[in-house]
């Protein structure tokens, strides 16, 4: 099926460029969400009368997104979870825990917004890109810890996935127990 986009689609195309996309995706993405209209002759006229007020609109929502993406670049921000004693978390960290913890500081990020591909699963500092608008993105740190003052000790560079040297045990030598005169056994 061919689409008309109407905004920056990422994988995809830009705004105006005609794309051959399966039926599927557009009737449950790029249509439902008004990303695009089917590329009949009605509606590369309608495109074009609407050129201009798209144009303008996506150019006012990015530089709004760069307003938010200057602000949010470089962030940190602390999640504390439960974990073992290797890091392993008896949970996960998502992307709706995340977009809670932007909002909370005060700035306003939807669950959709956040690219994390696999659910975190450690303790760590971990590096997320949140995609702002199609061709604005920002990365903020997360910082997953067992308790804010293991989240302090990890932003100042400690590894605290890695365990405690192994405990070494001695082993029993008989030699260093007897009293140097020979063998003492009778026989």
């Amino acid at each position: 099926m061919d689409v008309i986009l109407l905004e920056r689609v990422a994988k995809l195309g830009q705004m105006g460029e005609v794309v051959k996309v399966k039926p599927g995706y557009a009737r449950n993405f790029l249509l439902a969400k008004g990303k695009a209209l089917r590329a009949t002759d009605a509606n590369r006229g309608k495109f074009e009368t609407m050129k201009a007020q798209l144009e303008a609109r996506n150019l006012e929502l990015k530089k709004d997104a760069e307003a938010v993406a200057a602000r949010l670049d470089g962030t940190s921000y602390i999640l504390i979870r439960q974990a073992g004693e290797t890091g392993q978390l008896y949970g996960s960290v998502s992307a709706r825990d995340l977009s809670d913890a932007i909002t909370a500081a005060g700035i306003s990020v939807a669950r959709a917004m956040i690219e994390l591909n696999t659910p975190i699963k450690t303790i760590g500092l971990h590096t997320v890109a949140v995609s702002l608008h199609p061709e604005v993105s920002a990365n903020v740190t997360v910082n997953v810890a067992r308790s804010t003052g293991e989240a302090e000790r990890q932003s100042h560079g400690e590894d605290l996935t890695q365990r405690a040297d192994e405990p070494t045990f001695e082993t029993f030598n008989p030699e260093d127990f007897t009293d140097g005169e020979g063998d003492d056994r009778q026989g």
